[in-house]
């Protein structure tokens, strides 16, 4: 299709050129923009008639009814928005207090607690006699912020309760090396720390550990968790252990009749390192103890527990 435009006043035209593709354009643009300027000014001269001719009354209604459906839907919008921020708040809320019950169920159990008395998962007793108080429901923003004060006290519960469980780690590995208890099956102290009067001499002299009289054979046992520095023969002590603590302690076992360790091995508290014996400077059946810190003997009976 051509088309020869011939402007005022010029006596040759301008030959312009259309094909199919700005024909069907030409088309959809009359099809689709034809119809939304008719709406549009229909609409407006609808509006400008009403406000012209039509009933006052009617129209100032028809705009407060206009009016109250957009602030409807902003409303709408507005709740919407607030109850899905309280819907993610709250499924934070439950996740870190899930969290919570299982840090308190593993303290419980660290603590040795009695589970049915500090069970986290249950809720507590609670109950009492109840009054009623007239009291007006809270915004959603006075709601919002007490979720985001409970929220803050949560993360400070498990702030503590995991400050709580690091120390109870570290007690427990303190103590789980830190040598504590009885070496032997029953005995007792025949001999104590400090000076005494030589058996074999009858010259005072420092003894620098403990003698327990104990059943001959009978198991010695580990008072802390370490590994075995020495297991042999030792001038005065006969075949003795010694098992050096993480704790910058080392313990000694002297005058054994028998080895159950080696060089080298780990062992833990209450673990049978050896036999009572009688090997060495001895005088009959007894476990000769020693606590040496930074390797300076010191008194063992701070370490000692009254045998079960």
């Amino acid at each position: 299709m051509q088309i020869i435009v011939v402007p005022e006043g010029i006596r040759k035209g301008i030959p312009a050129c259309l094909n199919h593709r700005h024909l069907t354009l030409i088309v959809l643009l009359g099809f689709v923009a034809l119809p939304i300027m008719v709406g549009v000014l229909a609409y407006k001269l609808s509006d400008y008639y009403a406000r012209r001719h039509g009933d006052p009354a009617l129209y100032a209604y028809h705009q407060e009814l206009v009016q109250s459906r957009t602030a409807l839907r902003k409303t709408r919008e507005e709740a919407t928005r607030h109850l899905n921020a309280l819907a993610l708040k709250l499924g934070a809320m439950q996740a870190q207090v899930l969290r919570l019950n299982a840090l308190g169920s593993r303290l419980t159990r660290m603590a040795g607690l009695d589970g049915r008395e500090f069970s986290f998962d249950t809720l507590p007793g609670v109950g009492g006699p109840e009054k009623v108080v007239t009291a007006s429901a809270p915004a959603v923003p006075d709601f919002t912020h007490n979720m985001d004060l409970l929220a803050h006290e949560l993360d400070r519960s498990q702030a503590r309760l995991v400050a709580l469980e690091s120390l109870m780690l570290d007690r427990n590995l303190v103590a789980s090396v830190t040598p504590a208890g009885w070496p032997v099956e029953g005995g007792w102290v025949s001999s104590g720390f400090g000076e005494r009067m030589d058996p074999f001499t009858g010259h005072q002299t420092i003894h620098e550990g403990v003698d327990i009289a104990a059943r001959f054979g009978g198991p010695v046992f580990a008072m802390g968790e370490g590994v075995v520095s020495f297991a042999g023969d030792k001038s005065g002590y006969g075949t003795a252990v010694e098992i050096t603590h993480a704790s910058d302690l080392v313990t000694r076992y002297g005058h054994l009749s028998a080895l159950l360790v080696k060089e080298g091995d780990k062992v833990s508290r209450g673990q049978a390192v050896a036999r009572v014996g009688t090997t060495g400077r001895s005088t009959g059946p007894h476990l000769h103890f020693e606590v040496l810190r930074s390797k300076i003997a010191v008194n063992p009976i701070a370490y000692l527990a009254s045998p079960s």
